[in-house]
């Protein structure tokens, strides 16, 4: 399966399309917006994800600290978005399953579990923000089923592509704690900058699909793989 992660546009996505080469299933970890409040904003990206990102057969979003409009107008949001369906999808502390005829027999038996969410411990009073190691936290990641394929948050765990500089490491410890007693496969994120890249745990793949950096310049590339669901074994293309 071809898989293309991408995050942190923050609506500068149409500088990426060039850079999308097309796959079974295109990924978006949070921030496509950037004051996060204006539905023009939302619309633009996802006219993009439908009419300019060519060549996948399923993309699929969540938002992120900076994407405002899902947390105060969850309803308005969520019409815009149904308005792009079924080729572009949003997830919200929610699981998406794909059938493996929509990847024509590929993985023999089984759906591909997908699960999305966008939370992460509080960061300058942004959206989607929850107290650090807080309940209301840790309830959240404790929602997350068993046995998931993809794991898709807006924040890296804690010690896992989570650098921040003279900030330190600033993942999310409560994440770190479910991954650990719950291995998903794969588990992509972006919000810090700084920490784009790959790392593997022994269990999980963990992927940081930033593709701008802290001075909100295009730098990083989308991360492109091949991936056998069965083996979990990656290849980056």
């Amino acid at each position: 399966m071809k898989i293309t992660f991408i995050s942190d546009t923050h609506t500068m996505h149409s500088q990426v399309t060039e850079d999308l080469p097309g796959g079974d299933l295109l990924i978006h970890a949070g921030d496509c917006m950037n004051g996060g409040y204006r539905e023009s904003e939302l619309i633009g990206f996802l006219d993009w994800m439908e009419r300019d990102v060519k060549g996948y057969k399923h993309k699929l979003f969540i938002a992120g600290n900076h994407d405002w409009i899902f947390q105060n107008s969850p309803i308005q949001a969520r019409e815009l978005v149904a308005k792009y369906a079924p080729s572009v999808e949003y997830l919200e502390d929610e699981m998406s399953c794909f059938n493996q005829r929509l990847f024509n027999g590929y993985f023999g038996n089984g759906d591909v579990r997908i699960y999305g969410s966008p939370w992460q411990p509080a960061f300058c009073d942004w959206a989607f923000n929850l107290p650090r190691n807080g309940e209301e936290l840790i309830e959240k990641w404790n929602d997350i089923p068993d046995k998931i394929d993809i794991l898709v948050t807006h924040g890296p765990r804690y010690g896992y592509l989570d650098w921040a500089g003279s900030g330190g490491n600033v993942g999310c410890e409560a994440l770190d704690s479910v991954i650990l007693t719950n291995p998903p496969k794969i588990h992509v994120c972006g919000h810090v900058h700084s920490g784009y890249g790959y790392k593997w745990d022994g269990n999980t793949h963990h992927i940081n699909a930033s593709v701008l950096n802290n001075s909100y310049l295009y730098v990083n590339k989308p991360l492109n793989i091949e991936w056998d669901k069965e083996s979990n074994k990656i290849k980056f293309k």
